[in-house]
């Protein structure tokens, strides 16, 4: 991995936009003078970012320990051979449940997975698989009421017991800014346009699908992202998979963040362009572009398996370097970051004409849906014609368009409040407070200490289900990652922040996490945070000790 121009890259660091001193960070996380030369060569390497940055810029990757690692390959090792086991159990019609057997009449069928991957599947993810698709019946905010449910055949299928969890902290919604609920101004407003409009269009944009509303929420996503023109769609993947092949073709190049989302890659592969992958948050090379009419990169701001946020300064500097397009992905970033909630253009107070594309969805910071794509008035006018999001969609709710533009309004200001001023402060405290205490605890955690997207590593394979249910057990909703969708020794538990969160609420699931992580022993952070006594005290007012 090369050094990007704000100095090393390395991906289990710490990176800090300030001076070094005496063995101490500021703006950073502070270290004793004597524990800084101790760990100087180890885990946590502090790089300054030059000019480049106007605020400073933290992320942390602390290494895997290594008996962590071997015990967690161990573990997988353990599981791979049971399972093998049961498959000859199986043949042989030893064991009780046949779920897993392939029925008689479809032998004669061609595959459709790998034998792996049904062998993952059947022997591994069925044993944790009640952790994920919990139905839940009420509002996704900050409690929600979970549907119970039971198995009598190892996960195979499930019946609801009637029972309601009531309650339940809902530490997992991506509902940023809290705008998910059934009171309030958006709920009034999206219940008037309901009244008025109805529910469905019933046909696409340009054929008599296209309401005044939607022409308003365009030109209102225009002024709140700073660029010339914006079109939205109906869906936040297909704005990225369909609206990428209209964009780039044969004879481009695509440089891609190796964290991307799949709706990128998806539009990537569609498109028929030339594809290079590089490490996330890395500097790429770019000495072969020469031959490629053009060259595109893509980013995800948010890399929401990571909690880490793209170096966005040191990405435009290249993209002005190799006079490229870049096409930003602010998924999860609008809305929740950013002094004013603008996204990690804003963030890092950059200029919205440095990107060429910008997109991003309402499905996340604003509680709604769909996807939306901003940038020159020529790109505009192109994807009303070229995107297949455009031409074959159908076009948004009026219900959810108003309450798009109600909340994004809230946002601004418009409404004549400062309610949403308030709520992207209170989504900035929550994360930071929320990660301080976690670090305090011992729990290795992953990303930007600005990202309200919280990774609190689990690593074991059993220790998966275990936190889920345990967690549960205790009234705290939390989703759990493991192999496909994370490396295979870096499984975790994903938290998400929201303003919706108050202070009682974080520390009754902080409470939890800290007995379930003593449980199931999952403090493994050899440079556990804890606050300096000799000085007031602030959020970046730390000391690291080595366990």
């Amino acid at each position: 991995m090369r050094p990007g121009p704000g100095g090393c890259c390395c991906r289990r660091t710490v990176r800090a936009n300030g001076c070094v001193a005496n063995g101490e960070v500021r703006n950073g996380y502070v270290r004793s003078s004597a524990a800084a030369a101790a760990a100087a060569s180890q885990i946590h390497h502090v790089t300054q970012n030059g000019g480049l940055y106007k605020r400073p810029f933290n992320e942390a990757f602390e290494e895997t320990p290594m008996l962590v690692a071997v015990l967690t390959y161990v573990g997988y090792g353990v599981l791979t051979l049971f399972g093998y086991l049961r498959d000859f159990l199986r043949h042989w019609r030893i064991e009780k449940c046949h779920h897993a057997t392939e029925r008689e009449e479809q032998k004669d069928f061609v595959s459709l997975y790998q034998d792996f991957e049904n062998f993952y599947t059947r022997n591994l993810y069925m044993r944790i698989r009640d952790n994920w698709n919990r139905p839940i019946c009420s509002v996704p905010g900050a409690r929600v009421d979970i549907m119970e449910r039971q198995s009598h055949d190892y996960n195979w299928s499930f019946k609801y017991t009637g029972n309601i969890i009531k309650g339940v902290i809902n530490m997992g919604s991506y509902n940023y800014l809290g705008f998910a609920r059934n009171t309030g101004s958006c709920q009034e407003a999206a219940a008037k346009i309901l009244e008025e409009y109805g529910v469905g269009v019933c046909s696409t944009r340009q054929e008599i699908g296209n309401l005044d509303k939607h022409e308003e929420l365009e030109e209102l996503v225009a002024r709140f992202l700073g660029v010339e023109a914006a079109m939205a769609y109906g869906m936040g993947f297909a704005t990225n998979s369909m609206n990428i092949p209209a964009l780039v073709g044969k004879g481009c190049l695509i440089l891609s963040d190796e964290l991307n989302h799949a709706s990128l890659v998806l539009g990537a592969r569609l498109s028929g362009a030339t594809i290079r992958i590089f490490k996330h948050n890395s500097e790429f090379a770019a000495e072969f572009t020469a031959v490629y009419m053009r060259i595109y990169i893509f980013f995800s701001c948010f890399a929401s398996m990571e909690g880490s946020i793209v170096r966005l300064p040191e990405v435009i500097a290249l993209k002005k370097k190799y006079k490229a397009y870049l096409y930003l992905d602010e998924a999860h970033s609008i809305g929740a970051l950013g002094p004013t909630g603008r996204g990690v253009v804003d963030y890092f107070g950059l200029d919205p004409e440095d990107v060429d594309v910008m997109m991003g969805t309402f499905t996340k910071s604003f509680g709604a849906s769909g996807g939306y794509i901003g940038g020159k008035k020529e790109l505009i006018d192109y994807l009303r014609t070229h995107s297949h999001s455009a031409v074959y969609a159908t076009s948004l709710s009026p219900p959810v368009v108003e309450q798009i533009i109600t909340s994004m309004k809230c946002i601004m200001g418009q409404d004549g409040t400062s309610l949403g001023k308030e709520c992207v402060q209170q989504l900035a405290e929550n994360t930071r407070y929320f990660r301080r205490r976690l670090k305090e605890m011992g729990f290795i955690i992953y990303g930007n200490e600005d990202s309200p997207v919280v990774p609190l590593m689990l690593y074991m394979p059993a220790k998966i289900g275990a936190f889920g249910r345990e967690m549960l057990k205790r009234n705290i909703g939390v989703v759990v990652v493991g192999f496909p969708a994370t490396p295979i020794i870096e499984s975790r538990a994903r938290f998400c922040l929201s303003a919706a969160h108050t202070k009682e609420i974080l520390d009754t699931a902080l409470k939890e996490i800290d007995e379930v992580g003593d449980l199931l022993q999952l403090k493994y952070s050899r440079h556990r945070l804890v606050p300096l006594l000799d000085r007031p005290f602030d959020e970046t007012t730390y000391e690291e000790t080595e366990d």
